[in-house]
């Protein structure tokens, strides 16, 4: 389909055409007024026109650009190179008939009615970091859960429940889709305290990448307190 401007250019063609000669205006004529620079031999000074050098501070056949102006700074990291090179990359997809409650003998809940999340995880090993970029969609209720958010990582395979080992920022936004996206870099705190320290103590990325299917990533809501949606590593 035509754009809307190709459309408009056809019709204002075929319009100049269908123009008598005679009733067409003649432009070899015309004054200029003053002062607009028609049919001038020199530009007004300050112009920029036919001048011999610039004047200072331009910038023009600078040696070395001043300070600020982004012209190859010395900590620049090499084209071509990610600024965080993850060693490991994850995504995990997060269902409500995944969710387990229990430990002794976990059942399957049922999860959120709906819910759905996805999490993107990228993980640098030798910095202990993991960025992520979590979306999730038909939440329902409140975001419920002791530890300090509602949205974790958990130690457990499939099938079973663990203590969560990271905490991320709950999905926020309008309408039915939230995100979450950042990068977390250890320690880790959870804000659970289970047998007097941190569920999050002593956790490093590491041992997901070493073991990425004794983990998984859920969401809790007050509606689902076990879990609205979970989803194992894959591995």
């Amino acid at each position: 389909m035509k754009s809307s401007f190709t459309l408009f250019a056809l019709v204002a063609l075929q319009q100049a055409s269908s123009t008598p000669l005679s009733k067409r205006q003649d432009f070899s004529n015309i004054q200029y007024p003053p002062g607009t620079g028609g049919d001038l031999h020199e530009y007004p000074p300050g112009t920029g026109e036919n001048l011999h050098e610039y004047p200072p501070g331009t910038g023009e056949n600078l040696h070395e650009y001043p300070p600020g102006t982004g012209g190859t700074p010395p900590n620049c990291p090499p084209v071509g190179n990610p600024v965080i090179p993850f060693t490991s990359t994850f995504r995990v997809l997060a269902t409500p008939d995944q969710v387990v409650n229990g430990t002794t003998n976990p059942v399957f809940t049922g999860g959120l009615e709906g819910a759905q999340a996805t999490y993107d995880f990228g993980i640098n090993v030798d910095l202990d970091l993991i960025c992520y970029y979590i979306t999730l969609t038909g939440f329902r209720g409140e975001y419920q859960s002791p530890a300090r958010t509602a949205t974790h990582v958990h130690e457990a395979a499939r099938g079973r429940n663990g203590p969560p080992r990271l905490a991320f920022p709950n999905p926020m936004g309008d309408g039915d889709v939230r995100t979450s996206v950042g990068c977390m870099m250890g320690p880790f705190t959870t804000g659970l305290i289970q047998n007097g320290q941190d569920t999050g103590t002593g956790f490093r990325v590491q041992q997901i990448q070493d073991n990425p299917a004794g983990f998984f990533a859920d969401v809790h809501s007050s509606l689902a307190v076990p879990g609205a949606a979970r989803g194992q590593f894959p591995g």
